[in-house]
This record gives structure tokens, sequence and C-alpha cells, in this order.
């Protein structure tokens, strides 16, 4: 596993986290850093606090495209997955392909057999209009 694959999967720990304890992105972030007795990886810092500055636009942008099921129905690490997706898509420095492929891997590791899909598709609805979300900037 990469470094940056190492890194998204520790923001999603930490999203889900602030997610259930209802933390600010700088509590998480030191609750990590406590566990792991050690500096939090810069990729995953800047996965989090950029999805927490985000936070509004990313779930209403998720919203938006997850059909049939609404942020609070989803389960919490599908939530989580999709907005480090939607904030790497959107705001990140990686190829938006990679993005949706590096999401779609955590889903198959971390949560249901259906949420792999299903976050491929909201995702790719994402990717499809990103031209119109990041113009409105």
């Amino acid at each position: 596993m990469s470094a940056r694959s190492k890194a998204r999967r520790r923001a999603v720990e930490v999203l889900y986290e602030m997610d259930l304890r209802q933390q600010t992105a700088q509590q998480a972030l030191e609750s990590l850093a406590s566990r792991m007795q050690a500096e939090v990886n810069e990729y995953t810092e800047q996965i989090v606090r950029g999805t927490a500055a985000h936070a509004e636009q990313i779930d209403e942008t998720v919203s938006t495209y997850a059909q049939g099921w609404t942020l609070d129905r989803m389960p919490a690490v599908d939530r989580a997955i999709l907005r480090v997706g939607t904030w790497e898509i959107l705001w990140g420095d990686v190829p938006d392909a990679v993005a949706l492929a590096e999401a779609v891997q955590l889903a198959n590791d971390l949560s249901t057999d259906e949420s792999g899909r299903y976050i491929n598709g909201v995702l790719a609805r994402v990717q499809s209009v990103k031209p119109r979300i990041t113009l409105g900037e």
C-alpha cells in the first residue's frame, strides 16, 4: 500500500471518528496523534482539514448525487469515504481517476459488499459535474 493510500485510509478513520464523536478536525487529529504517539502524516492532515473546510459543500454535493440515500442513512464509514473522495476530486492534487479508484478500494476494504459500487457511482457523478461545481468558487 502506498504512502498516499495509507494517508487516505487514516483520513477516513479520522473523519469517521469526527462524525461519531461530533469532534472538530483539530480534536480528531490530536486524538490520532496521541494514539499513534507520532506526527500525523501531512497528506492525512491535508485531507482532514480540507474536508472540514469544505464540509458544507461536500455534504450538499454528496446528498445531491447519492440517489436513494440521505447522508444520515448511510453507514458512517461510507460517508467518510465519500467525503474524502469528493474532496480529492474537487480540491485535491491527484487525478480524478485515482481519487475514485482509491475510494472504491477503501469501500471494498472497510465497508459492505455493495459499498464499492455505490461509492463509485456517486463519485463518478461528482466527477462528471466537477466543472460546474468548481466554477462556482
